[in-house]
């Protein structure tokens, strides 16, 4: 195992030690996530989980944890994901792995929010590592696009030979904006967008931030939540 995906792996070994008996937990999604995910498994517990994309909720079911439909759901105890980028605030860029709308969904719902990353998703800005991904309905897409490129330049996302397709059926433009200064209002601006469904910003949804680092060590870092989240 490479020390990325040790590091990855001991980030996850912290967060599933807070969850407990009887709760409803949201599985998030990516290889770190992953790791929790199997790693729940082994502890036996008995809880109910959401997942927030297609192949979360296979690998889940795959080791014996019983999932629901979010729907069947009134709120999450715990969700456990990643994310691509976290500042110092505990502000996040997620969506490298195309979940970003259904993340997001489940956060909102979601008492804890536990992120866990390996200190290479640790930067001084959001939009440093040059990505943010928004998703938006196939129709129109080219005009969204040119609309988003108001604020960097847009990429629709490819695989393979056509765009990339996320479990709701929808594209992926990924866009370069730089640094951004002020997270909540970029949110905002970018989701108006007629053709937008939801971008990669998660201001404020964070509860628990856990960072392994290169040597195995492990830092917790408790967030103030700074909106209202439960449904």
């Amino acid at each position: 195992m490479k020390n990325v995906e040790l590091m990855k792996r001991r980030a996850a070994e912290e967060a599933v030690k807070l969850v407990k008996n009887g709760m409803i937990v949201g599985l998030g999604t990516g290889s770190t996530a992953a790791h929790a995910i199997r790693l729940l498994a082994k502890r036996n517990l008995d809880i109910i989980c959401v997942a927030t994309s297609k192949s979360s909720e296979e690998l889940a079911k795959s080791l014996g944890l019983k999932v629901v439909d979010v729907n069947d759901v009134d709120y999450v105890d715990i969700t456990i994901d990643g994310a691509d980028e976290v500042d110092p605030q505990g502000n996040l860029i997620k969506g490298y792995g195309g979940a970003l709308t259904r993340e997001k969904i489940v956060a909102k719902m979601s008492k804890e929010e536990i992120i866990i990353v390996d200190e290479t998703k640790l930067v001084t800005f959001l939009g440093q590592r040059g990505k943010l991904p928004i998703e938006v309905i196939p129709f129109g897409w080219k005009h969204t696009a040119r609309e988003l490129s108001k604020y960097g330049k847009a990429s629709l996302r490819i695989l393979g030979s056509g765009p990339y397709v996320t479990d709701n059926g929808n594209y992926i433009i990924d866009l370069n904006v730089g640094k951004i200064e002020d997270p909540v209002e970029m949110e905002s601006k970018l989701n108006s967008i007629p053709g937008v469904v939801e971008n990669g910003l998660f201001i404020g949804l964070a509860t628990v931030i856990i960072v392994a680092y290169s040597d195995l060590r492990v830092d917790i870092k408790r967030v103030k939540r700074s909106l209202d989240t439960v449904f």
